[in-house]
């Protein structure tokens, strides 16, 4: 296709365009587009800010949106680290106090055996416990074969091990939905079921890992003014109740749309990109 033509110079950039990608950027395939990628790769070398905010992995983000020449740090975890993207240091973490292995034991005493995100010896890892699986843990830990981060333990007491900065737990609705509303005033949590897959997902964070926190810390870092948000999902209502502009595109959570100034095409039509490319050849995008 063809790149965004334009005389326009580049200006003092003072807003930060933050979007989800499961389900807002990515295509059901779970990558970019070859349009999203030519439109955003060419509003950011004109001096637009964009980042995306995930409850991804750096590693798995960067895999799915590697189209996408991203220059600026981004949001991963949902929030619990701000990265950067090119030398992948961690800017901004947040790990969960001593309060999470009571939460743990609680888990374990209802028969619901996570996987725990922690860094060990100074690495990242996700750790499980094979036998205690379910078939829904067993369908994401299929999808990451191969990945450096596996950490296959033999107990549920393993799972402590580490600084810990985020919990999922893949199984029955009956039994997360009550664990949920439990520990939901203590910790930043998120209840939904999985985009791909269909499983329910509860997944577990330090109370002050959110998107919107890790949106508004990195608008203070570059010095931007305002933020215009993007998703699809539950998870991004707090992202949306900060940002000044909010987007949703037309898949998305019914319970998100309530709070977006504006509807946009579908993921699979490219609804975000195809705005930011309409807001920069009206003249609206005053920043670049």
């Amino acid at each position: 296709m063809q790149k965004i033509n334009s005389t326009k110079t580049v200006k003092s950039m003072r807003t930060l365009y933050v979007s989800d990608l499961d389900g807002t950027l990515l295509r059901n395939n779970e990558r970019t587009s070859e349009f999203t990628n030519t439109v955003i790769n060419d509003l950011t070398e004109r001096g637009m800010l964009f980042s995306y905010a995930t409850a991804r992995s750096l590693i798995t983000a960067k895999k799915a949106a590697e189209g996408i020449a991203v220059k600026i740090p981004l949001i991963v975890y949902n929030g619990a680290f701000v990265v950067d993207n090119v030398t992948e240091d961690i800017l901004i973490a947040n790990y969960f106090d001593a309060s999470v292995y009571e939460a743990l034991d609680d888990l374990f005493r209802n028969k619901v055996y996570p996987i725990v995100y922690a860094r060990i010896d100074g690495k990242e890892k996700f750790s499980f416990v094979p036998e205690l699986c379910t078939v829904g843990m067993q369908k994401f830990l299929d999808s990451r074969k191969g990945d450096a981060r596996t950490n296959a333990v033999n107990s549920a007491a393993k799972l402590k091990s580490g600084n810990l900065f985020y919990i999922t737990c893949i199984d029955e609705p009956h039994k997360l939905k009550p664990l949920y509303e439990k520990y939901k005033g203590s910790f930043h949590c998120v209840y939904q079921t999985d985009l791909y897959t269909n499983e329910q997902w509860l997944e577990i964070m330090p109370k002050n890992a959110s998107k919107a926190n890790a949106a508004r810390q990195l608008k203070s870092l570059l010095g931007c003014e305002k933020i215009i948000a993007f998703g699809d999902g539950k998870n991004d209502i707090d992202l949306f109740q900060l940002a000044d502009e909010s987007y949703a595109v037309e898949n998305a959570h019914e319970d998100l749309k309530k709070h977006a100034a504006g509807i946009l095409l579908s993921n699979e039509e490219d609804g975000v990109a195809r705005w930011l490319a309409y807001l920069y050849q009206s003249g609206q995008m005053k920043d670049v």
